[in-house]
């Protein structure tokens, strides 16, 4: 018995023994031969990461204005299983359907979303409506959530809100055809300088690992990589935001008058070419690009449209013959039409003016002046050689995405294709941003220089600061070329009798340009021209003797109105117009010409201007509009913005009347000079003022005193006709007098000639 019982613990003792030295060689096996691989697997279960996203950089305008920005944002995202688990599908779909406008068929698949196994999800984001929205409608969803948290007492309901960021336009529609924008739901940046610049402007990811324990804690003693992200660079652009406000102010109007397929309008520094504005219209929010049905107002006019530039390209040829000595512009031509090989070109006016100058020619916007000019003066090689040194037929290099080269495929040994490019039609194309480039370089001493956008960029974590340079590409035309050239354009625009561009003359300022009125090819089998389609444009720079912008206008098939025409003299130059005068009182480049009305009064000779819109306006901007008229002012109050102004806008003035701008309640001000006021104006000042006025004499106001009258405090005003003695009286004058430095202004012409239509029909399409 005794010898079975130690047999029996031998046998049990030395399986015992083996199974230890089996755990023993497992764990060997476990630790030393394959421990770098387990602990691998171990720190992966106890290890969390996640992506730490960069800022993306922020685009601004030359004075800082912020276009594009990171903003704070929220994502909406839902529990199924809490959800169904409280029986609050219906309710929570009806709801969120309201507040986000996803639809309801999305939001019951989102509230009932399972796995695989059949089970709830735990977490599920609502897309599109509820992906990235702004803080106020998740202010609301919030609201929402916390309603039902407070009727069922608990605090997780199935209704989440994660921070997230989005890109922000704070301008909304204002330069979008520039900036394009960033696909709400996987960030691609679309068209414009997001596009262009992405790299540079999304930056670079970081992460964070770290040890967790089972409740997803991170480790106190654990490891940790962390790598930063590096935020995106800062763009600064070369865009003024007021200039861009005044080009689309200005082609909305339009558009709204004329109803065009489009409208596209450029502004520039012609001695850098740096992009002062650019618009197109329609144009569309990138805060909400998805609200835009139409793929069309999304195309970027300025660097992928092809046309016909028309007679503004005459400037082109006008410059090769300038500086070619083939333009003399008191030599004459018979104008009308001319023959090249078997094919009639003609004027716009087909009976042409008789026998004229060259530069009443270049007035008219003669096609034949520049036939005779172009093909029969430079010839074809010598004209094909100025077209490619003016920059046309490839791109300009300007940092936007899409731009395209251009056409210049004339046959040299076909004739009338040499002679129609000369006034800008036939197998010429050009693109706006390239017409713009060639044009500044006539203006700007002959440089043609490169187009951009940005002006510096800088990145945000190191602070390193790139400048970007003007970059010059040739010298096309000399000097004194380009001087001459832009006194011939002048004419265009000063002489309001033949001058095709009159409607750009601008008072105070001496203007260049010219027009274009082009014949669109007809429609699809189709040949030669229609007879009813025009892009009509124009194109011009000021001051012509230090130009500080050129702009150019594009206006694509605009609709006639009440019969008038719709030429590029009659729609486009105003537009022009008005984008300029603006800009250049922005810009504080002051009239060196003014006119201005002389009225007799009282046997004097006297200045009478026309007072400006003021209300509204900056003071500087107000102060500018002022000093270019002649006009002395004084400011009421320490404010920023013009309230209101005496005398009202439209009201004709003696050039030595002061001009008063309220800028403040009127509960803060004090009694201003009313020295050289009719009695009317003074005594609205004093209303404005809530103070009353007596008055003695009549004329204009030569001295003011502070008076009782019945006990009352009484502003007493002495008036005398202009030219007699002032009497001599105690004045109460807060501030000092306006600077005395007048110029004279007088009324824009609104004439328009009979040029609008400035190119002719060319030639029959079989000889095309």
């Amino acid at each position: 018995m005794t010898r079975r019982i130690k047999l029996r613990a031998l046998l049990v003792g030395g399986l015992i023994t083996l199974l230890f030295v089996v755990l023993m060689g497992r764990v060997y096996f476990v630790q030393v031969v394959h421990g770098d691989h387990y602990l691998s697997l171990a720190k992966n279960i106890w290890s969390a990461s996640k992506q730490i996203n960069p800022v993306r950089g922020t685009i601004t305008d030359r004075n800082g204005n912020i276009l594009a920005m990171d903003a704070a944002a929220y994502t909406v995202a839902v529990n199924p299983e809490v959800i169904n688990k409280l029986k609050l599908e219906d309710r929570i779909v009806d709801r969120l359907h309201e507040l986000l406008g996803t639809k309801r068929e999305q939001l019951q698949k989102d509230v009932t979303a399972k796995r695989e196994n059949g089970d709830f999800l735990v977490n599920r984001e609502v897309r599109n409506g509820g992906w990235k929205i702004d803080k106020d409608l998740a202010d609301q969803v919030s609201e929402f959530r916390n309603e039902l948290r407070k009727e069922l007492d608990r605090d997780d309901v199935g209704i989440y809100l994660m921070d997230d960021q989005k890109r922000y336009y704070p301008r909304f529609s204002m330069a979008s055809h520039l900036l394009g924008y960033i696909e709400k739901n996987e960030g691609k940046a679309v068209y414009g300088l997001e596009q262009y610049y992405d790299e540079m402007l999304r930056g670079t990811q970081g992460s964070l690992k770290y040890e967790k324990d089972g409740k997803r804690v991170q480790l106190v003693d654990g490891e940790v990589e962390y790598t930063p992200a590096h935020d995106g660079n800062n763009l600064t652009l070369t865009i003024d935001t007021e200039i861009q406000s005044y080009i689309e102010a200005a082609i909305k109007a339009a558009s709204k008058e004329y109803n065009p397929k489009s409208i596209t309008a450029i502004a520039a520094d012609p001695n850098t070419m740096e992009i002062l504005g650019l618009g197109s219209y329609p144009n569309y929010d990138p805060n909400e690009y998805w609200e835009t049905t139409d793929q069309g107002d999304f195309y970027n006019h300025s660097v992928r449209q092809l046309f016909e530039p028309g007679s503004t390209f005459k400037i082109v040829t006008l410059a090769a013959a300038v500086e070619e000595g083939k333009f003399d512009p008191n030599a004459t031509y018979m104008s009308g039409s001319i023959m090249v090989g078997n094919t009639r070109l003609r004027d716009h006016k087909r009976e042409g003016w008789g026998q004229i100058s060259y530069l009443d020619g270049l007035k008219h916007s003669s096609n034949v002046a520049f036939v005779k000019m172009g093909a029969e003066g430079l010839g074809a090689e010598k004209l094909n050689n100025y077209i490619s040194a003016f920059g046309f037929g490839k791109p300009t290099g300007i940092d936007l995405p899409g731009e395209v080269a251009g056409q210049v495929n004339f046959n040299w040994n076909r004739p009338v294709e040499v002679a129609t490019v000369t006034y800008g039609q036939g197998v010429l194309q050009v693109t706006p941003i390239q017409q713009l480039a060639a044009v500044a370089a006539v203006a700007n001493g002959g440089n043609l220089m490169q187009p951009h956008l940005v002006k510096r960029i800088e990145d945000p974590t190191t602070g390193a600061v790139t400048v970007v340079e003007p970059k010059l590409e040739r010298q096309v035309i000399s000097e004194e070329t380009s001087r001459k050239v832009g006194e011939y354009l002048e004419q265009v625009v000063s002489d309001e009798k033949i001058g095709t561009g009159h409607n750009a003359y601008i008072d105070g300022y001496r203007i260049a340009g010219k027009t274009g009125t082009a014949q669109k090819a007809a429609g699809p089998g189709q040949k030669g021209y229609s007879a009813n389609k025009y892009l009509v444009s124009f194109i011009g720079y000021a001051p012509v003797e230090d130009p500080k912008i050129v702009v150019y206008v594009v206006v694509d098939e605009p609709q006639e109105i009440d019969g008038r025409s719709v030429g590029g003299g009659s729609v486009a130059a105003p537009i022009f117009r008005e984008i300029v005068e603006k800009s250049l009182l922005h810009m504080g480049v002051a009239p060196t010409t003014v006119d201005a009305q002389v009225k007799e009064i009282n046997g004097l000779q006297t200045k009478i201007v026309d007072v400006p819109d003021l209300e509204e306006l900056q003071i500087p901007q107000a102060q500018t509009e002022l000093q270019a008229r002649g006009l002395n002012y004084e400011l009421l109050g320490s404010g920023t913005t013009v309230i209101k102004q005496i005398p009202k806008a439209g009201s004709s003035v003696p050039s030595s009347q002061r001009i008063y701008l309220l800028t403040e309640e009127r509960s803060q001000l004090t009694v201003p000079n009313m020295r050289g006021l009719s009695l009317r104006d003074a005594l609205e000042v004093c209303s404005l003022l809530d103070m009353r006025c007596i008055s003695e004499g009549e004329g204009y106001v030569t001295s003011q005193m502070q008076a009782k009258l019945d006990g009352e405090d009484v502003i007493k005003l002495v008036l005398q006709p202009p030219g007699e003695p002032e009497d001599d009286g105690e004045t109460v004058v807060e501030g000092e007098e306006a600077s005395e430095e007048t110029t004279d202004t007088g009324e824009e012409s609104t004439d328009t000639t009979d040029a609008d239509n400035d190119e002719s029909e060319e030639a029959p399409a079989d000889e095309r």
